[in-house]
């Protein structure tokens, strides 16, 4: 396939824009194709898959460009073109452009320094040293500079996963049952699944097998009370409703008013009455306390450095800084803090990120059990044994893309010793009109 050869400069003038890093990638494309409607699918493709191989490659690709002649984020389009789509298919380069790029096309990039090769900003890439090792450091920058699969999850509550293996086959389109979620498929390429008979009746959500594992580990149960706290447009907020079939009381929390209305679509979808989304102004919200000690199952899927996503977002290790790992472990504290007291006696709570960094995730389930002795460790060996998960773990979840093929993720699981029973004496039952009072 040729490109036409005005795509180099419309992804040459998005390239500008994106590398600022004032907002995500995804968000800047977005505005970028609905502000140039004459673009085709295939032009929009190509110029999404260029920016982003630019993204993830950015640390050698800036060195490549800035070796040849001619403006340096014209050759920067260039190489990212050519990495995603192929060199053959560039039309519109000038002949010497043509003879550098057959030259970077004979470097060997394995023989390149361990920091530049893992196109990792170089604070990052210190951090991951000190906490793997080179030789795991690198494994992991390999496989977070891929591009990640396409994972979806099956609606329980509509489909069995051979039902949807079968009707996707019919599209066709190939999947695979993912290794550890029980309701994940993983599909071949990435076809678009918008105006599929199966994502429109909700049979099937976009979903990476880690965040479906971390869903599966809250324990959700029919009849529960449970709480997504963080819920955002409510990925795991649909899994776990299906998984009570969609029974019980599930609260969507939440402060951004913005985020759970995309949940609201979803929710109709999916068919799922159980879901309250409840808007909170912090993690002290009053709507919050009206709940305490009255929680079966507390998720914090807690704002974080989203490292574990690169491979979806390669954009959010240039945009991150170390100080804003600081300043988010802060918010982790106080937001877990903040949820912890909706957990009822014997209830679980749920911490986790989309983070590999020992900051966000060890250090905050310490320093929060340390705090809290009211709680206790659960092993997360025994939570995936009672989900019939086969993974091994030891106390925590941690899931990484070059050992486990899904994004970075980390969960610790908390239970609550039971309550002296003067305290469940003077805990009201949290009645229909209560409940409402939350929303």
């Amino acid at each position: 396939m040729r490109l036409p050869p005005a795509i180099l400069a419309n992804a040459e003038e998005v390239l500008r824009d994106i590398l600022r890093f004032t907002a995500p990638a995804d968000t800047t494309l977005s505005r970028y194709f609905r502000d140039h409607p004459r673009l085709g699918s295939r032009e929009r493709g190509a110029i999404a898959e260029g920016i982003y191989a630019i993204l993830r490659n950015k640390s050698f690709f800036t060195d490549f460009a800035e070796a040849g002649n001619g403006p340096t984020m014209r050759r920067l389009t260039i190489l990212g073109l050519a990495e995603a789509m192929g060199a053959d298919s560039l039309g519109g380069l000038t002949e010497e452009e043509v003879e550098w790029l057959d030259r970077i096309k004979q470097i060997d990039r394995n023989l390149m320094p361990a920091n530049m090769r893992s196109n990792m900003p170089k604070w990052l890439f210190d951090k991951l040293i000190a906490q793997y090792g080179e030789a795991e450091t690198m494994k992991l920058a390999d496989a977070l500079n891929a591009p990640a699969p396409l994972d979806l999850r099956v609606n329980s509550l509509k489909a069995t996963r051979e039902d949807v293996m079968l009707a996707l086959a019919e599209a066709p389109i190939l999947s695979t049952p993912t290794p550890f979620a029980p309701l994940g498929l993983r599909v071949l390429k990435k076809p678009s699944l918008q105006n599929m008979p199966l994502f429109q009746s909700g049979a099937i959500e976009v979903q990476d097998e880690g965040s479906q594992i971390l869903s599966q580990i809250v324990g959700a149960k029919r009849g529960e009370m449970v709480v997504d706290f963080c819920a955002g447009a409510g990925g795991k907020t649909l899994a776990l409703g299906a998984l009570m079939r969609n029974t019980g009381r599930l609260y969507a929390f939440d402060v951004s008013e913005k985020r759970l209305a995309k949940l609201k679509p979803r929710m109709a979808r999916s068919g799922l009455s159980n879901v309250h989304p409840v808007q909170i102004a912090h993690e002290r919200d009053a709507k919050i306390k009206r709940l305490a000690g009255k929680i079966d199952r507390v998720l914090v899927d807690a704002p974080c450095s989203g490292l574990g996503t690169l491979r979806r977002n390669p954009d959010v290790k240039w945009r991150q800084q170390p100080n804003s790992i600081v300043e988010l472990q802060a918010k982790q504290a106080a937001i877990l803090a903040g949820a912890a007291r909706l957990v009822k006696g014997g209830g679980r709570l749920v911490y986790a990120t989309c983070s590999f960094l020992n900051e966000e995730n060890d250090a905050i389930a310490e320093q929060f059990l340390a705090a809290n002795p009211d709680f206790t460790l659960v092993p997360m060996n025994k939570v995936l044994a009672e989900q019939k998960i086969a993974l091994e773990m030891g106390d925590y979840l941690k899931l990484l893309p070059h050992l486990h093929q899904t994004d970075g993720f980390f969960a610790a699981v908390f239970e609550r010793k039971p309550m002296p029973k003067k305290v469940y004496a003077d805990a009201k039952p949290a009645d229909d009109a209560e409940a409402a009072d939350a929303e």
